[in-house]
């Protein structure tokens, strides 16, 4: 591409001007025509085979160009930040950066790295501590970045959004240093040794000379540029007084001094007292290396004798286990041997103890079945044993009213109207409660009588009361002969 050459051409201005001139004072654009920059190296219209147009518009004009490369391609964007880190390794950044680290930087990183490769080119540089966001732009617009880097990209380097297009300035800038070393190393072995030359005036013209020459051939369509090369070698040569004839001499003295150094190596080689000091040596390098050999055989001795004297004792324990085991298999055998039963007996009492399984499991079915129902019957009584107390407590809440209890009350007339309740219930029991009630009618009656006689003025009054009171006698009579009933089937239940 012709920006590519375009940027080596620059960068090979840049950087022997720099060497020229000392520290590097990039100044501001100045508003000059696009013919003043481009007289430098002629017209960009020379020759009308021109098979090339310049990335840069008039060598770094204010032409604007559309990135060509995928910085949006997140695997272009990966191989970038592998190659910034291997370069940041390679020429020793004081500090550390990892691929993951340069992922997403801040901006504080950023001009770290920054300063830390634009010092490759110009050593004194520093980075200003004011006005950073202006200051990246305007160097990298200097040096000759064919693309736009916007200040506000500088407040948010680490951004999804920008740090391909920052990244990508960067790769550029590396591109810059790794040419600008290349055109070094490219005429630093043409003096013999000063600089007194190389610092002047007369060297950087004759190089910008040759830049310009073959850059205007490039543009022109040229892509070998063989007369410009010998051309800028002689004048080189003259420029650094440079004699044939003792290149000559020099190089018919290195070939002497060559087959001087190579006899000389074949004859230290025939050296028999040479040669037996080196065999010397490598027989006790050997010597050195077998008795190391030995002691580790010897330690592999002893570990395998170990491991035989623990799988002897394994095995000795192992044959006593096997005689123990024939011994009670032949004990057994002689058991089977001699048993009373038969096979078919064994088969018999199996079949008879799955049957007695099978009823116990019945049975005890059954039982369960059992403890419930009496469960349920309990359960049963118990609610009839407190509604028979409910009422034998309402009927001895009434007699107290009507003064029957106790035996001394005035209604009483010396009986005993008072119901116990007993902890059993039984036959007995039911027929003493009804001779009970047989005698308290009886007592009644008679009391009624004596009562009428004595007491005619509340004679009305007392035969309603009576009446009542003989309605809730019988329904407790009937309500107490219910609860003896269900108390005497519970007992016949239980026995």
């Amino acid at each position: 591409m012709g920006y590519v050459l375009a940027n080596t051409v620059s960068i090979s201005i840049f950087v022997h001007s720099k060497q020229s001139f000392g520290k590097l004072n990039i100044p501001k654009p100045q508003s000059v025509t696009s013919e003043r920059r481009t007289s430098f190296f002629g017209s960009r219209t020379s020759g009308a085979g021109m098979a090339r147009n310049s990335a840069f518009g008039a060598f770094g004009g204010a032409e604007k160009m559309k990135d060509p490369r995928p910085l949006h391609d997140k695997a272009y964007v990966q191989q970038c930040i592998r190659q910034l880190c291997e370069f940041l390794s390679e020429k020793g950044f004081p500090g550390s950066m990892s691929v993951k680290s340069l992922q997403s930087p801040s901006t504080k990183e950023f001009l770290k790295i920054f300063e830390f490769i634009y010092c490759l080119l110009d050593p004194t540089f520093q980075m200003p501590t004011s006005k950073v966001e202006e200051e990246v732009p305007r160097i990298l617009k200097d040096l000759g970045y064919p693309f736009v880097l916007s200040k506000s990209s500088m407040y948010s380097v680490g951004a999804p959004h920008t740090w391909p297009q920052v990244l990508g300035s960067v790769v550029w800038l590396i591109d810059t240093v790794k040419v600008g070393m290349s055109t070094d190393l490219l005429f630093a072995d043409f003096s013999d040794g000063s600089t007194e030359i190389e610092d002047g005036v007369e060297f950087n013209k004759l190089f910008l000379d040759y830049t310009a020459e073959t850059y205007n051939k490039f543009m022109q369509g040229a892509d070998t540029f063989d007369e410009e090369d010998a051309d800028y070698l002689a004048k080189l040569k003259r420029l650094y007084n440079v004699d044939e004839g003792l290149l000559a001499s020099m190089e018919e003295k290195y070939r002497i001094l060559s087959g001087e150094v190579e006899r000389l190596e074949k004859e230290s080689q025939t050296d028999r007292l040479m040669v037996k000091r080196t065999e010397k040596v490598k027989l006790q390098t050997d010597l050195q290396k077998l008795q190391s050999y030995r002691s580790n055989l010897e330690s592999f001795k002893a570990n395998l004798e170990n491991k035989a004297s623990g799988l002897a004792e394994e095995l000795e324990a192992s044959g006593l286990q096997v005689e123990t085991l024939k011994q009670e298999e032949s004990r057994l055998q002689h058991i089977l041997s001699t048993q009373k039963f038969t096979p078919a007996d064994i088969e018999r009492i199996n079949w008879e103890k799955r049957e007695l399984q099978q009823t116990i499991n019945s049975l005890s079915k059954s039982l369960e079945q059992a403890e419930q129902h009496m469960w349920n019957e309990e359960i049963a009584l118990a609610k009839a044993k407190e509604t028979a107390e409910v009422k034998l407590a309402e009927y001895h809440k009434l007699a107290r009213k009507l003064k029957l209890i106790p035996v001394s009350a005035e209604n009483a007339c010396g009986h005993d109207f008072e119901i116990r309740t007993s902890t059993e219930y039984g036959p007995s029991t039911m027929v003493q409660c009804r001779t009970q009630i047989q005698v308290w009618r009886f007592s009644s009656h008679r009391n009624n009588h004596f009562i009428t006689t004595g007491v005619n003025s509340n004679i009305s009054d007392k035969a309603n009361d009576l009446k009542q009171l003989r309605e809730q006698i019988r329904r407790l009579d009937e309500q107490l002969e219910q609860d003896m009933q269900v108390g005497y089937i519970f007992n016949i239940t239980n026995v």
